[in-house]
This record gives C-alpha cells, sequence and structure tokens, in this order.
C-alpha cells in the first residue's frame, strides 16, 4: 500500500537511508532493504514529500516511532491541485478505508499545514472549512483524538530552503499512523550534557547513526573510539548493551573528576551503564584470537584530524626500533599514559574494517564517517571497500565550503578467513596507493583551514579562480 511520508527538510540525503534501516530493523532484515518510492507530481526530489510503498499500517508505526527525520507518515485519502481535485479524490477513496475513522462514539482532530509558507490561522479556518464534505460523525478532541488527520500543502516552497520554486501548489489529506518524537533530541542535547569532548557526536547525528545501525534492545554495540560516549548514550537510549574503548586512558577512565566522565553521561539520562569502557588502540586490538563475532553493531566517528588526530600505540623511539615493547613498573601503573604517534585515517579505517570483519555477526553493521574535500579536482568521492562487508548507504553532511563528511553503512555479509584476510590486505594497499594524499599524510586540518589564493596565473598569464565548485546537494 502507498503511504505518504512527510520528512522533516534536513540531513536530506539521511532521510531515505534512515527509512530503510528501520524497515529492515523492524522487519528482522539486517541486509539493505530497498522500498518502492515516488515523488508527487512536479516535486523536486529533495521535496520533503515521497510517496512510499509499505506492506502494512503497523510498519509505517513503527518506523514513524523511531525515525529521527520523519516527520508524519500518512494513509493518504486524497490530492490535488486544487481544493476541487482534493474533494473529488477523497469522495473517491474507498468508504470502507474510511468509516472506521469517522463513525460516531471516535473523537478526532484536523491540523493545517503548509512547507514553505507561514499561513495565518484566518487561512488555516478557511482551509478547514473546505473539508466539511467530509462526513465526521465523531467528536472533535484537541488534546487526545483517537484518530489525527492533516491537510497539507507545498506553497511556493522555493523561497527561503534551497528548492527550486513549486510549480504549482498540491495539496493532500491522510489519516495520520505516526511522526518523530523529536523531543528526545532535546532532552539529549549537548549543551545541558555533563561531560563533553572537542569531538562529541551531536545527538541527532548520533540517533541517526544508531539507527542506520539497527540498534534494539538485546544487541551488543561497540564504540572503537568512544570519546565522551555520545554515540553510545543514542545507542543505549535504544536498549542495546554498549561497550566502548578509546586510546586516551584520561578519557575513559577519570574524565574530569568522579562526578564528570563518561559515566556520569549514562547516569546523567537514566541510562545502563555499559558494560566495559576499555583503554585500548584500534591498531592493536585487544581481543584474544579465539574471541569471534560479538558485536551486533560497530558505531563510530575515527579521527581524522580536523578536530583531533588519530593515534596509535607508539612513540618516536619504540618507532625508530631504540628501544623494544616494555613493561610499566607496577609502582608507576595508576599514574602511566602509554606513548603514541600519529595514526593516518587511511591505516585506521583499514584497522576499523578488519576488527568489524572478525567481530561482528552475520548481518550486523558496521556505521562511520568518513570525510572527503569538496573541491573541483577530487571526482566522485571513493570509500575503503572490505571482502566481508556490502556497503548500502552513504550519505553526505556538508560541514564547510570544503569539507563534508560521509556516513557510511556496511552490512557484513561473508565470514572473516585466511584468504578474506590476505584479500581485504590487498585492497586496502590499492586503496591507499590511489587516494588523495591529504588523508595518508593526515594534513586534512591544513586543506580544510588553510586560506584560499582567490586567484592564481596559469602559464600563459591568464587570472583564472582556485576555489572549488560547490559539488554537494540542497542542505
Amino acid at each position: 500500500m502507498w503511504y505518504l511520508c512527510v520528512f522533516f527538510h534536513r540531513l536530506l540525503e539521511y532521510r531515505k537511508s534512515e527509512f530503510e534501516s528501520l524497515a529492515g530493523l523492524f522487519e528482522g532484515r539486517g541486509g539493505a532493504t530497498a522500498l518502492e518510492w515516488r515523488l508527487p507530481e512536479d516535486h523536486h526530489p529533495d521535496s520533503p514529500f515521497h510517496f512510499v510503498n509499505l506492506p502494512s499500517d503497523e510498519l509505517a508505526v513503527s518506523i514513524a516511532s523511531r525515525s529521527i527525520l520523519v516527520k508524519g507518515i500518512y494513509e493518504l485519502w486524497g490530492e490535488g491541485g486544487s481544493f476541487e481535485e482534493l474533494e473529488e479524490s477523497i469522495k473517491s477513496y474507498p468508504d470502507d478505508r474510511k468509516l472506521p475513522y469517522i463513525s460516531p462514539g471516535s473523537t478526532f482532530k484536523i491540523t493545517v499545514e503548509s512547507f514553505g509558507k507561514a499561513i495565518s490561522s484566518e487561512e488555516q479556518k478557511d482551509r478547514m472549512h473546505k473539508l466539511e464534505f467530509i462526513s465526521f460523525k465523531g467528536r472533535v478532541n484537541l488534546k487526545n483524538p483517537d484518530h489525527r488527520f492533516c491537510l497539507m500543502a507545498n506553497n511556493d516552497y522555493g523561497s527561503n530552503n534551497g528548492l527550486p520554486s513549486a510549480v504549482q501548489m498540491r495539496m493532500f489529506f491522510g489519516r495520520e499512523l505516526g511522526g518523530a518524537d523529536r523531543k528526545i533530541l532535546q532532552t539529549y542535547e549537548l549543551k545541558s550534557r555533563k561531560y563533553l569532548g572537542p569531538t562529541a557526536m551531536d545527538a541527532e547525528i548520533a540517533f541517526l547513526m544508531a539507527n542506520h545501525a539497527q540498534v534494539k534492545p538485546g544487541k551488543l554495540v561497540y564504540d572503537p573510539f568512544v570519546g565522551t560516549g555520545s554515540i553510545l548514550v543514542a545507542a543505549s537510549h535504544f536498549g542495546a548493551m554498549t561497550m566502548g574503548a578509546d586510546i586516551d586512558i584520561r578519557v575513559v577512565r577519570d574524565g574530569r573528576g568522579p562526578e564528570c566522565n563518561v559515566w556520569s553521561n549514562f547516569k546523567q539520562y537514566g541510562l545502563p551503564m555499559p558494560i566495559s569502557l576499555l583503554r585500548a588502540d584500534n591498531n592493536l586490538p585487544p581481543w584474544r584470537s579465539g574471541l569471534k563475532e560479538i558485536f551486533d553493531a560497530i558505531i563510530c566517528d575515527p579521527p581524522y584530524g580536523v578536530r583531533a588526530g588519530g593515534r596509535k600505540s607508539g612513540g618516536r623511539k619504540l618507532l625508530k626500533g631504540v628501544i623494544g615493547p616494555y613493561t610499566v613498573p607496577d609502582d608507576k601503573r595508576t599514574d602511566h599514559i602509554p606513548s603514541t604517534a600519529p595514526y593516518s585515517l587511511v591505516e585506521c579505517v583499514h584497522d576499523l574494517l578488519d576488527l568489524g570483519a572478525k567481530m561482528l555477526v552475520m548481518g550486523g553493521r558496521l556505521v562511520y564517517f568518513y570525510p572527503i574535500l569538496r573541491d573541483e579536482g577530487s571526482g566522485e568521492p571513493t570509500f575503503p571497500e572490505h571482502p566481508c562487508f556490502e556497503m548500502i548507504a552513504t550519505c553526505e553532511q556538508i560541514l564547510s565550503y570544503r569539507y563534508s563528511r560521509v556516513l557510511v553503512t556496511m552490512v557484513k555479509v561473508a565470514p572473516y578467513t585466511e584468504d578474506i584476510e590476505s584479500a581485504a590486505r590487498a585492497q586496502h594497499l590499492e586503496f591507499r596507493e590511489n587516494h588523495n594524499k591529504w588523508m595518508e599524510d593526515g594534513n586534512l586540518h591544513s586543506a580544510v583551514f588553510s586560506p584560499v589564493d582567490d586567484v592564481n596565473v596559469n602559464g600563459s598569464g591568464e587570472k583564472f579562480s582556485s576555489k572549488p565548485k560547490y559539488r554537494g546537494k540542497y542542505v
């Protein structure tokens, strides 16, 4: 059955992928869930209005109640380019579908909304009065109705949101099945959180990552770059068991005191504490060899050098072979901070994929951010691959004129073997050979923040602009 899905007009590339991940979650499918979508007549692809084909009302309600970006899902009773067309469409909708919701003894509420234009209360009342041809026999209840209905219109939505102007106004009327509870974002917003670091993940993005990873109660979620725990907080909210690691022992052990650390963030929201927080190096994972396939999802934001650079175990003396591995004396263990060395993004992501291939269950999901530079000569971005994984979604979030990050969602589709390990290593070496130089050198920070030479002179003395062209999508 076709439903009308109305999205919030933000994070446009995330909308369908979050929706499809949740559809797979509630249908019990871990892999890609390709749904059938279509646009209303004359609508731009980035329009908030989309039609989606779903098997049942129950699935629509489940998705709407869990989503962060779905404003509402509606059983569409009618649509049209004018009130006359809308009335004709609603009257032609099957009576057996309408009667249970307009019968005596029920209560209802009708709201009027408009995308792209604020409409006055008088105009809202006028539009509502034009729906009097619908034979509602129940009572109006504005606070807690049995059934909610909505009259929506796309006015000239090109005025202030980046979309081209609508060809004509189109109206929709339908029964609301559910919509996102955005109040949880207010509850978990960073400005009220006790313990924060420079790379703390925004609550909205953290919840989206958890939805892409199909987090649910009883699942075990791991973040190998846990920081102050923002991603695990979102996973815990959805009922998952959580576990994290970080190479900086001061983050996972000390924080800013006994009442201001990663643990206190979970305590603040009344969430179950993580099973464990480890001081561990993603380059030298601590797992014993026989421990495999224990995580249902790995969700993380690897360090890529804009706000904080990646580190791995090492140090100048260790890297140059001046001294070998050392044992920390017992009397110095409490305050000892192990030495570290730079950790390039390409190496970091290779280790992350290898960790996921070994430690994720079949059908488990790896969800992580990957940075890209938005310059003219970079072409289409490429992402690291692994024989154990299928990439099912990439969602770009434009952060600045030069810099974006892409949320990569992968599903484990093959078991980890020695042959797979060799093939993955070959893929890594090929990717490292061909990727942009800034990733290997770890100088993304310089590429993003260095001044741009607005005008250069080529060999012929002709002036040209060196600024990168915009190649992103609407945000």
